[in-house]
């Protein structure tokens, strides 16, 4: 593949990962176009991008994942590439071969590739010819329920029933008891077909405390290929991942140089190139013993922690993989230094089974400092619907070793404020601080077995002061209506009522001074239990824009 020139690329995505690629377009002095629907009109991506395409309605089927709009607004918008980014058609090989047919360049790998890769028995397949070591198991097309349940006593109980199509965890199911087995795959057949379409299944044994090791590779057109190290992807919940962090402490020197290159391995399998991040189960009580899972043709969501630990810029180097460059780093010019963690965002309710929520960002701070990144699609004012993936941004943290990154991503959280929309936030700094997480005793589960113990915080009096302060700051011209408690002969106290699941409080604030844009005073917080109140002095702003800051003073315990 001889060198081809790209000016202008087309981000067939949204949120972060938009105004991720994005700035590294910019920093490249190549022109951005970002698509959107009608429920992104507002997006950050949108304002971020030189160029902007309405592509349809909010619904992603008629909008991001139409594949007819995307190639059109390459087209219309003379794009020479197009950047996939993860989800949506990041991993639809006939949108890779849409915009081969149009002169596009699809920046990721191969169609061919997508298509072996994106099935996980051909993929386990394809890796064996290269001798990667996979599961014990049983794996071909068009598995029977009486082949599998016939294989499962030589596999070894426990098994592990796994649709050949998708990911993500449905119509996965763990099987330790032989007489529960045929049930369990007439139920993930069910499920396999409702959720990908395909209800192919295959078979492998279960790895005992398992691991998630993913390595992330580098190939281009000329049969180069290189490995950055692995991540530690082990705190899922629900088979979605939640912090991940590289390198993996499980692993020694040894181990990661054999690992990293059975991913190489993987990758020349299917001749791919670009960024792709073949994933490893592994056992933490033989950590030496690791198999081949699946193989992701894309960007990973947790690209940021290996690009800060190598300091490679993943997106420009599939850009320039697909301008048909030859790799200008080799294997020995990749050195892991220190340690990096990420933390998720989603719009989600830890409290309420983690279900996504939904609302306006009336006030966002996002965190700064040594060590510290951010890549978020977060704007005040922005209206967070439930039309796609809840994921707001990633917060991640560098450090000289990992206990260091640990306390970092711990600051970085907990000066991350998202007013107006509920976070895991809080769930993510009580994972964080887990003596299990601490002292990386972490395996697949670990996750879920953390979440019967979580509960959701309690307000702080602090925030209570601010609720009714926003309360009592209708400020109405007319000041026999105006709500700051004015009347003639002083201030007069203002209560307000908040109910916080089982709790109650009154939180009543003497206004000393109020001006159109600010209110200052007291507020005391009482609880209804009797127990002691909470006092103090506390400064209110609202800005033009619809920011609001409170600024608390002396808050102390009478």
């Amino acid at each position: 593949m001889t060198d081809r020139d790209v000016h202008t690329v087309l981000i067939a995505n949204r949120g972060e990962i938009a105004c991720r690629v994005i700035a590294t377009l910019r920093r490249m002095g190549i022109r951005s176009v970002a698509v959107y629907s009608d429920a992104d009109t507002g997006a950050r991506h949108v304002a971020e991008a030189d160029v902007a395409v309405r592509i349809g309605p909010a619904s992603a089927a008629h909008s991001y994942l139409d594949i007819d709009k995307i190639v059109g607004a390459a087209r219309a918008t003379g794009a020479d590439a197009v950047h996939p980014g993860y989800g949506f058609l990041s991993e639809n090989q006939r949108f890779a071969a849409a915009l081969e047919a149009e002169g596009i360049i699809f920046i990721g790998p191969p169609a061919g590739a997508i298509a072996t890769m994106g099935d996980k028995i051909t993929a386990r397949a394809a890796v064996v010819e290269r001798d990667v070591p996979v599961v014990p198991g049983i794996s071909r097309p068009g598995l029977t329920d009486d082949d599998l349940i016939g294989a499962a006593p030589g596999i070894g109980f426990p098994v592990l029933i796994k649709p050949s199509a998708g990911g993500g965890g449905k119509g996965m199911h763990r099987v330790s008891d032989p007489a529960e087995l045929p049930a369990a795959v007439q139920r993930a057949r069910r499920e396999a077909a409702s959720a990908f379409g395909d209800d192919s299944l295959f078979l492998e044994h279960f790895v005992d405390t398992p691991r998630h090791i993913e390595v992330q590779v580098l190939a281009d057109n000329h049969g180069n290929v290189i490995h950055l190290g692995e991540r530690e992807c082990s705190l899922q919940r629900r088979h979605q991942k939640v912090i991940e962090e590289a390198p993996s402490v499980l692993l020694d020197e040894a181990t990661r140089a054999r690992i990293g290159q059975a991913a190489c391995d993987a990758a020349r399998s299917v001749g791919y190139s670009g960024a792709g991040t073949v994933e490893f189960i592994v056992s933490s009580k033989r950590p030496g013993d690791f198999f081949f899972m699946e193989m992701n043709t894309r960007l990973q969501v947790e690209h940021p922690v290996t690009e800060l630990v190598t300091g490679v810029d993943l997106v420009e180097q599939q850009i320039r993989v697909a301008r048909g460059e030859v790799l200008s780093l080799t294997q020995d010019d990749i050195v892991l230094t220190g340690h990096a963690v990420e933390a998720r965002v989603y719009a989600e309710d830890p409290a309420a089974g983690f279900l996504p929520t939904g609302g306006t960002i009336v006030h966002l701070e996002e965190p700064r400092g040594v060590g510290v990144r951010v890549d978020s699609a977060m704007l005040s004012g922005l209206v967070v619907g439930s039309d796609y993936d809840p994921m707001l941004a990633k917060v991640i943290a560098h450090g000289a070793d990992r206990a260091q990154a640990l306390e970092r991503l711990d600051a970085a959280l907990a000066h991350t404020r998202v007013l107006g929309v509920v976070t895991n936030i809080d769930f993510c700094r009580y994972v964080l601080n887990r003596s299990e997480v601490i002292e990386a005793r972490l395996d697949t589960g670990l996750l879920d077995r953390l979440v019967v113990d979580y509960a959701q915080p309690q307000p702080v009096p602090e925030a209570l002061a601010l609720v009714g302060l926003c309360r009592t700051g209708t400020r109405e011209p007319d000041p026999w209506r105006n709500a700051v408690g004015w009347r003639i002969g002083g201030p007069a106290s203002v209560i307000t009522r908040i109910a916080d699941g089982a709790d109650a409080y009154a939180v009543s604030i003497v206004i000393d001074e109020a001006t159109a844009s600010s209110l200052c005073g007291t507020a005391t917080v009482t609880h209804d239990d009797g127990r002691d109140p909470w006092t103090a002095n506390v400064v209110y702003h609202e800005f033009a824009q619809g920011v609001s800051r409170l600024i608390v003073d002396g808050v102390s315990q009478s």
